[in-house]
């Protein structure tokens, strides 16, 4: 039996960002026209490698209820015209920001591109209806390197979770 382990991070003040300035060719852009659809794609094209899973078998509705809901916005992270990879930020109850969604695509990762798209995440997040959090969760099936990513942003781990997996689920 294997098992996976949830961090849960955050950052309670925007001075804790340790920020990294080099875009790397980078231009990250809000998605201002919210569209369900786009959404989706993000999710299955980044996820794709990470066996986000949990929204593959959504409906339409259920997407469209998830992405164009007034406490969520997404951001693009484009590099000579293509997606390169995307974040999207929740608001909620009034006090914190999740970063629900983070990710690069696979042509783009390991170029030194993460750091600065977690940058722009957080600093998006911070100026979101002046939150008192920010949070985050990553797990041992992510990216070797998320965990990492997310401290050297300053975010710090307030707990975490394992769970058994049998070989079966996995």
């Amino acid at each position: 039996m294997n098992s996976v382990t949830t961090y849960y991070l955050d950052m309670r003040s925007p001075e804790q960002l340790i920020e990294k300035t080099n875009a790397n060719g980078l231009v990250v852009t809000e998605c201002k026209i919210k569209q369900f659809q786009f959404n989706r794609f993000l999710y299955q094209f980044v996820g794709a490698a990470w066996s986000w899973t949990d929204k593959l078998s959504w409906t339409d509705d259920q997407w469209k209820a998830f992405a164009e809901a007034d406490n969520l916005r997404t951001w693009v992270a484009y590099v000579e015209g293509s997606p390169a990879g995307y974040f999207e930020l929740q608001a909620q109850d009034n006090t914190s920001v999740e970063l629900a969604y983070f990710g690069l695509a696979p042509n783009f990762l390991g170029k030194g591109m993460g750091g600065y798209l977690l940058s722009q995440a957080i600093k998006m997040a911070w100026a979101w209806n002046d939150p008192q959090r920010i949070w985050v969760h990553t797990c041992s099936l992510d990216h070797p390197h998320a965990l990492r990513n997310y401290q050297a942003r300053g975010f710090v781990v307030y707990n975490e979770e394992t769970t058994p997996v049998s070989s079966a689920e996995s």
